[in-house]
């Protein structure tokens, strides 16, 4: 629960003057409630005593229903009030936890973030941001407002009728009501979870149906997947039967213990008029409050219902990365670089897998000039890809050093570093947007001439011009595009940076020979300054190099 509370923590700080507006309207909803009840029920009554005894006609009934219906006005109003404010400071929080999200995923090793791409694991980051919503509007609100209106209604109870009833409803409501809840919390603590799970898993699923309908009734394995999804959506209703059924159970338990509430004090009200001097119109607000405080109770069932949910999401939410793999800590830059005339510089480098023991390439030394591209050749597993990460400062270094424009890589601040140095992996990712919206990630501001010159170095600005020019848009991914247009539509993306250094991996993966040839070509001639490090198995990608390493020959041994 402890990330509950850490949740919680940053919600609130992020409006904590909305969210106290917030919950000052909540408490004041339900005082009001109470209050507008308490007089009914004296205003009643009062009113029937005064004509048992014969002053009806004496008795002022003009005040107390001015009272009655400035209560219900205006408790109407603090509730719309309430749920406007609530909901607009809770969509503010989860805003800025959005925020937070990304910055702690900025955090984690480059493996794990690329597995976070896939559509299911996005899914589960934003189901778990949705749960989270409830930790301020299901649970910590409606638990502040109730035992706030509580306190308040004790000492309202103990000042006009008798400690013996004000004592009474609270040691119902504390008592009963808070076991109840606890055992509901109890109960759903893992059905809760389980239903979150189950119904992340039917998501899944449909998702993958959905992307792999073509293979699947190609293979003819439509009936086994369809088979697979009913199962999963028969777990995913099982469990929110399950939750149903105790969330059913426990509005019962609860609406008997108001019941029990109210009849308990109804008799001791009653022994109180009979054997002291209390008024029976006083007697009668505590009957009538203590059945309005039932909404205090009520709607806190569905926030415990909810709490394993919640609790997962937090856990995923807030996960840190693991220590090793974080991210070193870069020292301050020093304004004034050595000229050593090389932009990228090895120095006896070995490197690992990440996760793996076992080195990949062992004292593997290069440099690279500006205006000089390099190529990396090897075999599918050899380490290019991981290599590159490690030059880009995503990955940490086994051993041996590597110097940018003459300094150490890790003495660069983490904005200085990204200015001078771009990576291009060979999965990239574009959003739902336009074409120019693409493109802009690389530079706010960006000109439709400077988006079309890059365009042009890559040979895509024909193709875009045929979609509609640059407000052409593109579904989620990149989708309108082939696999060859979307590569080279990041690449004009990077090239926009314009880095003093340019890491590609496999950059004319899906073009053939002679658009690979023109691509880079055209890439040499929008950053003909800059030092470009490929990793290449193609012919093309070769021929432009000007120094090409085989890394098999840094393979290490066993």
């Amino acid at each position: 629960m402890l990330k509950l509370w850490q949740v919680l923590r940053l919600l609130w700080r992020a409006h904590p003057f909305a969210m106290w507006r917030g919950a000052l309207l909540a408490v004041l909803v339900l005082l009001m409630g109470a209050a507008l009840l308490g007089l009914s029920g004296w205003f009643i009554t009062a009113t029937g005593m005064a004509g048992i005894a014969g002053i009806g006609i004496a008795f002022d009934v003009f005040r107390p229903s001015a009272g009655v219906r400035g209560l219900a006005l205006g408790r109407a109003a603090a509730r719309y009030g309430e749920r406007l404010l609530t909901h607009d400071a809770t969509l503010r929080a989860l805003a800025a936890l959005r925020v937070t999200l990304l910055q702690r995923l900025e955090r984690f090793p480059v493996a794990d973030l690329r597995r976070v791409r896939g559509a299911s694991a996005l899914t589960r980051i934003t189901a778990d941001v949705d749960a989270l919503d409830g930790v301020v509007l299901r649970l910590a609100l409606p638990i502040a407002a109730a035992l706030l209106t509580h306190a308040a209604v004790f000492l309202g109870l103990w000042a006009l009728t008798s400690h013996a009833v004000a004592l009474s409803v609270a040691a119902g409501y504390l008592l009963g009501g808070g076991v109840m809840l606890w055992r509901v919390a109890r109960a759903t603590l893992g059905p809760s979870a389980q239903a979150e799970a189950a119904s992340q898993d039917l998501r899944r699923r449909a998702i993958g149906l959905f992307r792999g309908r073509r293979e699947a009734i190609l293979q003819g394995a439509l009936p086994r997947w369809r088979e697979g999804l009913d199962r999963s959506e028969a777990e995913a209703r099982g469990a929110m039967d399950r939750l149903d059924r105790i969330d059913t159970g426990a509005g019962q338990g609860l609406s008997a213990i108001v019941t029990l509430i109210a009849a308990g004090v109804f008799a001791l009200a009653g022994w109180l008029v009979a054997e002291t001097d209390l008024d029976p119109a006083r007697a009668a607000i505590g009957i009538f409050v203590a059945l309005a405080l039932g909404e205090t109770l009520l709607p806190l069932r569905r926030g415990m219902a909810e709490i394993g949910r919640m609790r997962d999401a937090a856990s995923r939410v807030l996960a840190e990365p693991p220590a090793a793999a974080a991210a070193p800590l870069r020292g301050a830059f020093e304004s004034e670089r050595e000229t050593t005339g090389k932009v990228l510089e090895l120095r006896h480098l070995s490197l690992a897998r990440p996760g793996w023991t076992r080195l990949l390439l062992h004292d593997l030394s290069l440099s690279v000039t500006p205006g000089e591209t390099l190529a990396l050749r090897g075999a599918s597993g050899l380490g290019k890809s991981t290599l590159l990460d490690v030059i880009a400062g995503l990955e940490p270094v086994t051993a041996g050093e590597i110097l940018l424009l003459g300094r150490p890589l890790g003495a660069w601040p983490e904005g200085e570093l990204r200015k001078v140095l771009t990576l291009v992996p060979q999965r990239s990712a574009l959003v739902s947007g336009t074409v120019l919206e693409n493109l802009s990630l690389a530079r706010p501001g960006l000109t439709e001439a400077e988006a079309m010159a890059a365009l042009e170095a890559v040979h895509l600005a024909q193709t875009v011009a045929e979609r509609g020019g640059l407000s052409s848009p593109l579904g989620e991914g990149g989708a309108g595009l082939s696999g060859g247009q979307a590569r080279r539509l990041v690449l004009a993306r990077a090239l926009l940076r314009r880095p003093k250094l340019l890491l590609l991996d496999e950059p004319t993966e899906g073009l053939d020979p002679e658009t690979a040839r023109q691509v880079l070509a055209g890439v040499r001639k929008f950053l003909p300054d800059a030092a470009i490090v490929t990793a290449s198995h193609r012919a093309a990608e070769l021929e432009a190099a000007d120094q090409v390493i085989d890394l098999k020959s840094y393979i290490a041994e066993s």
